[in-house]
Parts: C-alpha cells; structure tokens; sequence
C-alpha cells in the first residue's frame, strides 16, 4: 500500500494518522512532540525537513558569494573609471616612421599611434591632445616616433612642423618637362633615368587621353612633400592627377566647347600666356589676341613657341634662324596653335584662357619698364611698341 493508506482492521477509533494537514507549519526535528494520548493510538515521529534547510543556506551562501563578487567587480570597475589612463614614461625605444593622413581626427591619429605600440592607450593620448594646445596645427606627412613614448611626447612631437620627415620640391608655373625633371633630380634621390622612363610611358603615370602620350604641359606646377614612401612614380602620378584634378575643378571641357576649342587648346592656351604675358594681369588679353588671330587665319608669330624648339632661355626674343625652323611648334612658320602645350600651365593662366577678355587687340608686347604689356590692334602701332620694348633691353639686364 502506499505512504497514506491504512488497514482498515488498525483504523477503529484512531482515524487516519497521515502528514500534516496541507497549509499547517511544519516542525524540524528539533521540535519533535508527542501527538495527543488517545487509548491504543501510538507516537508517530514528524519528518525532518534538515537537508531543505541546508540547501537554501547553501543558496544563500552562493548568492553572498556572486554578491560579493559583483559589488567587487563594480568596485574597481568606478576605480578603474577614476584612476588615470595607461600611459609609457618614455621616453621611447626604436623608430616608428608614422603617418599622419589627411582627415585624420585626433582620435585618429591616437589610434594609431595605440595600434603602433608609441602610445600606450588611445584615452591617454586623446588627453595629451586636449592638454597641448598646438595639436590642433598636426600637419598632414610622415613623423619620426619611437616606440612606448609617454603620450605627451609623441603628440608634441606630431605638434611641431619641423618633425615633418621628408622635403618639399616646387615646381613653378610654366616649367617645362625637361625643367621638372633637372629640378627633381636636384631636389631628390631620383634619377634622370627613372623619370624619363616613366614620362616615356604615359599610361604609367595617368596621363590623360587628350595629351596624346605628351606629359608636356600636364604635371600640374606646386609644391610637393617627399616622404619615405614616395616614389618616382607616386610623384610624376601625382602630378598629373593634380592637373586632372584643376580641370575637373575649372569645368575645362564644357567651357572650352564654349570657345570652340578642345580641353588640350586650352591647356595649350595657358602655357603660351605663362611666358606671353608680362603679369598675370594681362593673361586674359593675351588670351583675346590669340583667338582674335585664330579667328581670322593669322599666325600667331609667338617667340614663346619657338623657343620651346631651340631651347633658347634668358629673353623674350629669338633670332631669324631659329624662326626659319619647320617644327610645328614655330607659330611663324605655321597658323592655328602648335601640336600641345610648351610648358606647365597654372590655374591663374587656366582661368584666364577659358575666359578671354573683350577686345579688338591682334599685337601685343611686354612693357619691360612699366612691368605691363601693351596692346595694339595695329601693325604700324605694335612696332612702335616693340621698339620701346628693345630699347628699354638694351640697357637692362630684366629682360
């Protein structure tokens, strides 16, 4: 039978003795009673309920102890939030050659530095930063850093221009490619070899359709960093995506459909007027006296192109020899413009072409002694203006 069932022989006066009735207390065993005397009954023993005790003690011990563990573990996590962030003493071992990109932020930037191993944590350089007020100044190059430098240091290292790693060429407007190249042998660790191989492969280098395999008159004149990681490809690359660039930015080809030209004449245009003009001033007239001779067949007799042929350099003048050469270039011995550009262009001679001034104007000269250029739309006063010029040469060395 099961735990509740009786005899019915043994139930008689004595009833059902079971468990507790459903809801009553229930006694451990410490409180063992004797249940009531009644006649023939006998003493049943209460069960102990001791190992449901010892569990919820136990539980409760285990809920102290996670407790315990919890309360611990916030503790230092507010410590950690309160103590200073990690940070090397310095002042560093080794070399870190580092980059500082354009559009880096200062979180940026300390990131790096983290990821590099100068800097110990980001929080302590971003604080270093704030602390240095010439942080916001960091230029845009490479850095010479150490490795595990106190934050501090490496962010006033990264402060100071002058720790820029690498040099600056320029290239001044209207240079021409044998120019550029002279300059950047001078100025830096590549040979001629290097760049005219690459200048001999235009694809190498971006150079655009319009040039016709021809990197006259598209590496864009500026100022450009050398860094360790720049290559003799990397600059000349450089330098043509920075023209591209300009004429992107100008519109040159819508505006020069405009002018009924090519966005290769106009680049052409522009080269002409950086040796042409006598100022910037006046590159839009020189640019009106070009289209107002193209309009009507006239060549454009420019001493400039022709030059460009003999290699002739320190005046503005060429001789009867060199203007009987047959190249294409020599605008006396033929009309329309020559084959491309002689040189360099800026943005100031861009704009210009692309926006002539109005005028009736076929001749002009520069005006050595006024530092401006007279204009003529007469032969017979344009030769005036070219004997003043002469005479004023052959007394000064400006010319």
């Amino acid at each position: 039978m099961t735990q509740h069932e009786h005899d019915p022989q043994e139930a008689g006066s004595e009833g059902f003795l079971g468990t507790a009735a459903e809801g009553a207390p229930v006694a451990t065993a410490e409180e063992e009673t004797p249940a009531p005397a009644n006649p023939g009954g006998r003493r049943r023993k209460r069960k102990s309920r001791a190992p449901g005790c010892i569990a919820v003690l136990v539980v409760l011990a285990l809920v102290g102890v996670g407790g315990w563990f919890a309360v611990d573990r916030g503790t230092q996590y507010l410590r950690d939030l309160m103590a200073d962030p990690a940070d090397y003493s310095g002042p560093g071992t080794g070399k870190v050659e580092f980059e500082v990109a354009s559009g880096d932020t200062a979180t940026d930037i300390c990131r790096e530095l983290k990821a590099d191993d100068v800097v110990a944590s980001v929080d302590a350089c971003i604080d270093a930063a704030n602390a240095n007020a010439d942080s916001s100044g960091i230029q845009v190059g490479y850095y010479e850093l150490k490795k595990q430098m106190a934050a501090a240091d490496a962010i006033a290292l990264l402060a100071d221009p002058d720790n820029l790693v690498g040099t600056t060429v320029t290239i001044p407007e209207g240079s021409r490619v044998r120019d550029i190249v002279k300059t950047l042998v001078a100025d830096t660790d590549f040979t001629k070899k290097q760049l005219d191989a690459l200048l001999s492969d235009p694809d190498s280098i971006g150079l655009p359709a319009e040039a016709d395999g021809n990197p006259e008159g598209y590496l864009f004149p500026a100022t450009y960093t050398i860094t360790p990681a720049t290559t003799a490809k990397s600059l000349l690359t450089e330098m043509v995506s920075e023209t591209v660039a300009v004429e992107k930015e100008l519109d040159i080809e819508a505006k020069a459909a405009k002018l009924g030209l090519s966005a290769h004449d106009v680049i052409t245009v522009a080269s002409i007027l950086e040796y042409e003009a006598n100022n910037k001033s006046d590159y839009a007239k020189v640019a009106r006296v070009i289209y107002n001779r193209l309009d009507i067949g006239m060549a454009l007799q420019l001493d400039s192109t022709v030059s460009y042929v003999s290699g002739r350099s320190g005046d503005v003048w060429t001789t009867a020899e060199e203007r009987e050469d047959d190249s294409l270039y020599n605008t006396y011995q033929h009309t329309g413009l020559p084959p491309g550009p002689i040189g360099s262009p800026g943005k100031v001679s861009i704009r210009a072409a692309l926006n002539p001034a109005q005028g009736d104007w076929l001749y002009f000269v520069p005006d050595f002694a006024s530092g401006k250029t007279l204009f003529a739309d007469t032969y017979a006063e344009h030769l005036k203006n070219v004997a003043k010029a002469k005479e004023y040469c052959s007394t000064h060395d400006s010319c």
